[in-house]
């Protein structure tokens, strides 16, 4: 059987949620542009299961397989189903159950296993129009299930959702334990009906109660406009396979308006496609540099992936500002890092958050596949964000809901005054 493998940049893991389950993502590359991996098939059913591993890899020899075995068959003789939500499961449900099991083993919220189904889920919501709440969730170090960012306009953002809230339960369901892709199974439902969210918020005593109506979600791409003040301000929503493009024609609109000083947006931006980040910041740095090291460690030689050299801004003024927040993941700050550490931006707000991993989704044949965390990123300067996110060069209040509401944008006002002193 043929097989492929597509490298993920680990933005936020799962999830924009969807009525129709599963999660968004978005992949490192082109979906068109997969690299050959080693094949895997299998054949059979039950105990006498035949499975073909990785050829670089076999059973290991201090690995006795007669307690799996032992333990299916106790299962299969001896399990009565009681409750309600019990089940026999078929002999391939059982499989991919021990499989899912063997992923969730190495503690790593990236690495997943998905069922057919929800492997066709993750690869379909790359782009497109859907149903769901319009968030992003993430896991924090201590495992709290955390709003990484809602959509501009999503239904989670109406309802008061901000980034950074932490999840305390779905429903009537504490979230304690919960893996982001359990939590996707809670929140996700029919348009029209809604989801209880019990949220923890910093600088708030109580926890908060949101209700959120599922909706048709629309994935915004990018914004641009002229300020008053001489500032011009590009707004992208997510790393797109088209977002270098439309970075270029907004960068075209930027210069043909005359102004001098940019304010580039990536609050609430989860990342996405790798080379789109490495494209856009190729407009401003020189061939060569150094956008983002993939550090393998030592399981392969380390990818270093550097400016394409377009550099458009040589020999011209040019001041700008990026607007950064717990929301911004991935892509966008692997973009404002390397923007920063070569000096071409100054970043405004506050903490990005931290999504410094690299994973690799792998088809493991009949539909299934296994997303495995196979490396982390690492800065130009050699650091790795992972969990400490980016620190901003000018510190801003985060613009809340209710600054939305009143019009208010501190961390907007924040980046526009420093460039007027530019």
């Amino acid at each position: 059987m043929s097989k492929t493998r597509l490298k993920v940049i680990g933005l936020f893991v799962a999830l924009l949620v969807a009525f129709s389950g599963g999660a968004f993502v978005a992949l490192d590359g082109q979906l068109g542009d997969v690299v050959a991996a080693q094949s895997a098939s299998s054949t059979g059913s039950g105990p006498s299961l035949n499975i073909s591993v990785f050829n670089h890899v076999q059973q290991p020899a201090n690995v006795d397989m007669s307690q799996f075995w032992q333990a299916w068959g106790l299962l299969q003789d001896n399990f009565v189903e009681t409750h309600p939500s019990s089940t026999i499961p078929t002999d391939q449900q059982k499989l991919y159950g021990a499989i899912a099991g063997l992923a969730d083993s190495y503690g790593d919220p990236y690495t997943v296993f998905f069922p057919p189904v929800q492997a066709a889920q993750f690869t379909s919501q790359v782009t497109g129009t859907f149903a769901g709440v319009g968030m992003q969730m993430d896991q924090d170090a201590e495992g709290n299930l955390v709003v990484t960012a809602p959509l501009k306009d999503s239904p989670a953002m109406k309802a008061g959702v901000e980034s950074g809230d932490i999840i305390l339960s779905i429903d009537a369901t504490s979230t304690a334990g919960m893996a982001v892709d359990q939590a996707v199974a809670f929140i996700r439902g029919p348009i029209g009906t809604s989801v209880k969210l019990t949220i923890e918020r910093k600088g708030v005593s109580q926890p908060i109660v949101i209700n959120v109506v599922r909706d048709t979600i629309n994935i915004p791409e990018i914004n641009e406009y002229a300020r008053k003040d001489g500032t011009y301000v590009i707004q992208l929503y997510t790393f797109t396979a088209n977002s270098a493009d439309l970075f270029r024609n907004a960068l075209r609109n930027f210069q043909q308006s005359g102004d001098t000083r940019l304010i580039f947006d990536l609050r609430g931006n989860p990342g996405g496609y790798l080379d789109q980040a490495v494209q856009m910041a190729s407009y401003f740095l020189p061939v060569g540099d150094t956008v983002v090291t993939e550090d393998f460690e030592g399981k392969q030689d380390s990818i270093v992936n550097r400016s394409l050299g377009y550099n458009v801004f040589a020999g011209k003024k040019l001041s700008m500002a990026i607007l950064v927040d717990q929301g911004s993941a991935s892509a966008s700050e692997i973009f404002s890092g390397a923007l920063q550490q070569h000096g071409v931006a100054k970043l405004v707000g506050t903490r990005t958050f931290g999504k410094g991993s690299v994973q690799q989704v792998m088809d493991l044949g009949n539909g299934a596949e296994l997303k495995v965390t196979v490396a982390r990123w690492l800065t130009p300067n050699g650091n790795s964000i992972m969990g400490n996110g980016i620190q901003p060069d000018i510190a801003a209040s985060s613009t809340t809901a209710d600054n939305v509401k009143n019009g208010q944008d501190p961390t907007m006002d924040a980046a526009a005054q420093w460039l007027l002193t530019q």
